[in-house]
C-alpha cells in the first residue's frame, strides 16, 4: 500500500488557502480556524498549519475566550509546531481582540448599565486567575474619563486602599466612580469583604460629593452588579 503524504495548504486551490481566501472574500469569510492558521503561518510535518490551527481550537472547546486563557508557555508545551514566535503572536493576536472590545465600549457616548460596565472590564478581567480591583472615572454625562488598578491580589482576595481611591477620584474630578473586580473562582456573589468595602466606598464618597454608581464583580461569562441588586 503506497505511503500516504500529508497534503499542504499549498496543495489547495488558491481560493480555499487562508490568506488567498482573504484576500478574494474578506475577513467574514474566514472560519476561527482559518484565521488563527493566518496568524501560525506554518504547520508541522505531520500536520498542515489549518489542522494543526483546528487541533488547538478543539483544546480550547472552540471557543475564542478560552483560547486567550493558553499561556505562551502552555502552547509550546502542548502542540508540535508551535515554538516561542508563534505562540507569542496568537497570544498577541488575542490580545488586541480583548482591547479592541473595551475601546469600543471606551468610544461610546455614556455608560448606560451594568452590562455596559461588564463588557468594558470583561476583557480586563477575565483570563486572570488572581483578583484586581479595578476604578472607572466617570464625568457627569458618564462619559468614561479614565481607569485605575487600585489592587491585585491572590485567587480569593485583595486589599484596597480607599485613601488612594478618593484620591483619585478628586484629582480627576470625577462626578461618579464605578468600582470594579473579578473573582477567579467563577463565583460571582459578593464575599462579606466586598459587602464591607463597598459599604466603606459608598460612605467616603458621600461626603466628596462623588457618585458610587456601581460595584461590579467580573467572571468570565457573567457578573455581579451592586446597583442591580439594589444595594447602593
Amino acid at each position: 500500500m503506497p505511503e500516504q503524504i500529508k497534503q499542504t495548504v499549498k496543495d489547495w486551490s488558491p481560493e480555499d488557502r487562508p490568506r488567498e481566501k482573504l484576500l478574494l472574500k474578506g475577513t467574514n469569510s474566514l472560519s476561527n480556524t482559518e484565521l488563527l492558521a493566518i496568524i501560525i503561518g506554518s504547520g508541522n510535518k505531520d500536520e498542515s498549519v489549518v489542522q494543526l490551527s483546528q487541533r488547538i481550537l478543539q483544546a480550547a472547546d472552540n471557543n475564542i475566550n478560552q483560547l486567550s486563557k493558553f499561556s505562551v508557555r502552555h502552547l509550546i508545551n502542548n502542540f508540535k509546531g508551535i515554538g516561542e514566535a508563534k505562540a507569542v503572536s496568537i497570544v498577541a493576536a488575542l490580545e488586541l481582540g480583548k482591547r479592541r472590545k473595551a475601546e469600543e465600549i471606551l468610544n461610546r457616548e455614556k455608560i448606560k448599565s451594568s452590562k455596559d460596565i461588564y463588557e468594558y472590564f470583561h476583557p480586563i478581567l477575565c483570563d486572570l486567575h488572581y483578583e484586581e480591583f479595578w476604578i472607572l472615572f466617570l464625568n457627569r454625562a458618564h462619559k468614561i474619563t479614565g481607569k485605575l488598578k487600585i489592587s491585585q491580589g491572590g485567587v480569593s482576595e485583595t486589599i484596597v486602599d480607599t485613601k488612594l481611591i478618593y484620591r483619585e477620584a478628586l484629582i480627576r474630578l470625577s462626578s461618579g466612580i464605578v468600582l470594579c473586580h473579578n473573582h477567579p473562582s467563577g463565583n460571582i456573589f459578593p464575599s462579606q469583604q466586598d459587602d464591607l468595602i463597598t459599604r466603606r466606598i459608598r460612605e467616603g464618597t458621600k461626603l466628596l460629593d462623588i457618585n458610587l454608581i456601581d460595584h461590579l464583580i467580573v467572571c468570565d461569562g457573567n457578573f455581579y452588579s451592586y446597583a442591580n441588586e439594589g444595594k447602593l
